[in-house]
C-alpha cells in the first residue's frame, strides 16, 4: 500500500485540476463576447488590466451575474489557496462590480477558505520539509506558539491586519508551527476584513484610480492601527486580571 508521502503529489495535482475544472466550467457557462473584449478576459496583473477586467464584467453582470460572480470567486481561491500574488486587484475589482456588504463578505469568505487550502498544502509539502532540515529551530517555534495557544486567534486577526508579515507566509508558516485550523480560518476571515474595507471601497471607484495606494491615507491607517490594537486588546486585559488575580 502506498504510503500518504507517495499520495501527496497526486493530492496536489487533484486539487489543482479542480480549479481548472471550475474555470473551465465557468468560462463555459460565459456569454460569448465581442472580439474586441476577448483580449481583456484574463487575469489582472496591473491597475489598467483591473480596469479593463471591470469594464467588460460590469458590461455582462446585469444578465449573467451568477456567472460573472462564480469566476471571480474561483479566481480568488486559486490565488490565495497557492499563494498567487494579485488578489488585491479582485478585492478592487469586486468593489467594482457588486454592493459593499456583497464584496466584502466574497473577499472575507474567499480569503479565509483559500488560506485553509494553502494551509493544508502547506501541512502536507512544507511541514516535512521544515522538520527535516530544522527540527531543532522548528521545536522552538513550536513552543513559542503554544505559549499563546489561548489566544491565537486574536494574534492571526493581528497579523491579518498589520502588513508585519505578508499573508502568503501566515498560510505556509501557520501549519509548521502547530496553529489550529479553527482559529487561522476564523482569524483570516476577520482580520482581512479592515484592509478589504479600504480596497473595496476604493474599488467603487475604480475608472479614477491611478495607483492601489489610494486607498491609503491617514484615515485608513487610523483605521488599521484600531482594530489591530482592539485584536490583542483582550490578550492584555486577560493577563492583567490574571496578574491581580495572582
Amino acid at each position: 500500500m502506498l504510503s500518504c508521502e507517495h499520495h501527496r503529489p497526486f493530492i496536489l495535482l487533484g486539487i489543482f485540476a479542480s480549479f481548472i475544472s471550475l474555470l473551465l466550467i465557468v468560462y463555459l457557462h460565459f456569454p460569448d463576447l465581442d472580439e474586441a473584449d476577448k483580449k481583456h478576459l484574463k487575469y489582472p496583473r496591473s491597475l489598467d488590466d483591473a480596469k479593463e477586467l471591470g469594464r467588460i464584467l460590469s458590461h455582462y453582470k446585469e444578465q449573467h451575474f451568477g456567472v460573472v460572480f462564480a469566476g471571480v470567486v474561483v479566481v480568488y481561491l486559486m490565488l490565495q489557496s497557492f499563494a498567487i500574488p494579485g488578489s488585491i486587484f479582485l478585492t478592487i475589482l469586486s468593489g467594482y462590480l457588486f454592493p459593499f456588504a456583497a464584496a466584502l463578505l466574497l473577499v472575507c469568505t474567499c480569503s479565509a477558505s483559500g488560506a485553509v487550502v494553502c494551509y493544508f498544502l502547506s501541512y502536507l509539502f512544507g511541514r516535512s520539509v521544515v522538520m527535516h532540515h530544522f527540527p531543532e529551530r522548528l521545536n522552538q517555534w513550536q513552543e513559542e506558539v503554544g505559549k499563546h495557544r489561548d489566544n491565537l486567534l486574536n494574534y492571526i486577526v493581528f497579523l491579518r491586519v498589520t502588513p508585519l508579515l505578508p499573508n502568503w507566509f501566515i498560510n505556509i508558516a501557520s501549519p509548521v508551527l502547530d496553529v489550529p485550523v479553527g482559529p487561522f480560518f476564523w482569524g483570516t476571515f476577520i482580520g482581512v476584513a479592515p484592509p478589504s474595507f479600504l480596497y473595496i471601497q476604493a474599488g467603487s471607484t475604480l475608472e479614477q484610480m491611478t495607483h492601489t495606494n489610494i486607498a491609503w491615507n491617514w484615515n485608513s491607517i487610523a483605521l488599521l492601527t484600531f482594530f489591530a490594537i482592539l485584536s490583542v486588546l483582550p490578550v492584555f486585559w486577560k493577563r492583567v486580571v490574571r496578574d491581580k488575580l495572582e
